[in-house]
């Protein structure tokens, strides 16, 4: 269902700070609506009041309900839910798990995230895993044919697969990813960072083992804060994180610990309650509105800004693929990027840069070493989207 005006007008009246710049920005965060400040705040101010300790414990139900909503917004038991403090965590807590050995493959896709891509090669230079990754189509995103025919032939341990880029807003295919995976019985890892929060996430759909994301993108959420999501596969096969601690597993005996049977066994004790209370609010709020209407206001939006971005015979759009999301990424030959993201930002626009380092394969098929991201949130409107356009033409004058 389509997100109406008076709904607009409500998230623009619950979100400080969207009235004095433009938003377009998805790199750092998406502006955190009232109601996540606010649980933020108030457990905030009853740690100071009466005590860190004392505040968990007193907020120990309400902080329960995070697992039974983020459960809710993935089509997941809260059981099969973890809370982390990233998302990088959270999927390097998924890889530790894994007993990987010598020669073992990954495979992976060539539209992946600088994180995933550097932890893969450190396990290939530390433990001699090897790296796949399936062969890309010509409009954008792997090729479900190349995947299979690499699973068949080398059965990796694990299939690990990024469902928006940080770079563009390319949208994977990654239900079809999930299929293959339980077809040949691989554990399926899926990042997403991008994806949380923009638009409808069922775990039993995707067929994933693992789901890895943030909240503080477009979730919503509180910077410092990330999830994962936990297989009954995983569980009842015993896999679980390097390291573990008193709240992930029970020291039994003097030679003997017990890890925890559901997802808390990839969690740490240590936490921030503000942040996970915060984290809750976030994930109500999405439920609120709707995942599906999120979707369809955010790339509503976004393909109105390609649409007029094409317009400008200096810009070159970037984003390739049968499916594009609310990144909206860009590059104009000749400008040095920084100085682009100031101009921007001079005229009241938050946008983000994306550097080589961010997209090696990508950026080097497209012929680019950076990407300006400009992306739309579903409190952003008609009139924001025309006034960026208008302001980068005045930039590039």
């Amino acid at each position: 269902m389509p997100v109406t005006s008076d709904q607009l007008l409500e998230f623009r009246r619950h979100t400080p700070g969207v009235q004095e710049r433009i938003h377009f920005n998805n790199a750092g965060a998406a502006l955190p609506p009232d109601a996540v400040l606010q649980s933020i705040g108030q457990h905030l101010a009853l740690e100071a009041r009466i005590g860190g300790y004392e505040a968990a414990i007193a907020a120990r139900k309400e902080a329960a309900g995070f697992y039974k909503s983020l459960g809710r917004l993935l089509n997941a038991p809260a059981k099969n839910i973890a809370f982390a403090t990233s998302a990088t965590e959270a999927y390097n807590k998924a890889l530790s798990s894994i007993p990987f050995q010598a020669g073992d493959f990954i495979l992976t896709t060539e539209d992946d995230y600088v994180s995933n891509q550097i932890a893969f090669l450190q396990m290939q230079d530390r433990f001699g895993v090897r790296l796949l990754r399936a062969a890309s189509r010509p409009e954008g995103g792997f090729d479900a044919t190349s995947m299979e025919t690499l699973i068949r032939k080398y059965r990796p341990r694990l299939v690990a697969v990024t469902h928006i880029p940080t770079n563009s807003g390319l949208v994977q295919d990654v239900e079809a990813a999930g299929q293959l995976c339980r077809q040949y019985d691989c554990l399926y890892l899926l990042d997403a960072c991008q994806s949380a929060g923009q638009m409808p996430l069922d775990v039993e759909q995707l067929h994933c083992d693992f789901l890895s994301a943030t909240f503080r993108k477009f979730l919503r959420g509180p910077r410092g804060a990330g999830f994962l999501f936990v297989s009954d596969k995983v569980l009842d096969t015993g896999l679980a994180p390097l390291f573990l601690d008193l709240h992930s597993a029970d020291w039994a005996e003097a030679g003997c610990y017990v890890p925890k049977t559901n997802a808390q066994r990839f969690e740490t004790w240590e936490r921030s309650y503000a942040l996970l209370l915060g984290s809750k609010a976030a994930a109500e709020y999405a439920l609120q509105i709707g995942l599906g209407a999120i979707q369809e206001r955010t790339f509503r939006l976004a393909a109105n800004l390609r649409e007029q971005l094409s317009g400008i015979p200096q810009v070159q759009l970037l984003d390739r693929g049968e499916h594009l999301c609310g990144i909206v990424s860009l590059h104009v030959k000749g400008w040095k990027p920084m100085f682009l993201k100031i101009a921007l930002e001079q005229k009241g626009v938050n946008a983000s840069i994306a550097g080589r380092g961010a997209a090696v394969i990508d950026f080097a098929q497209k012929g680019v070493d950076w990407a300006l991201r400009l992306s739309p949130h579903y409190y952003n409107t008609e009139e924001e989207v025309e006034m960026v356009v208008e302001r980068l033409k005045e930039i590039l004058k």
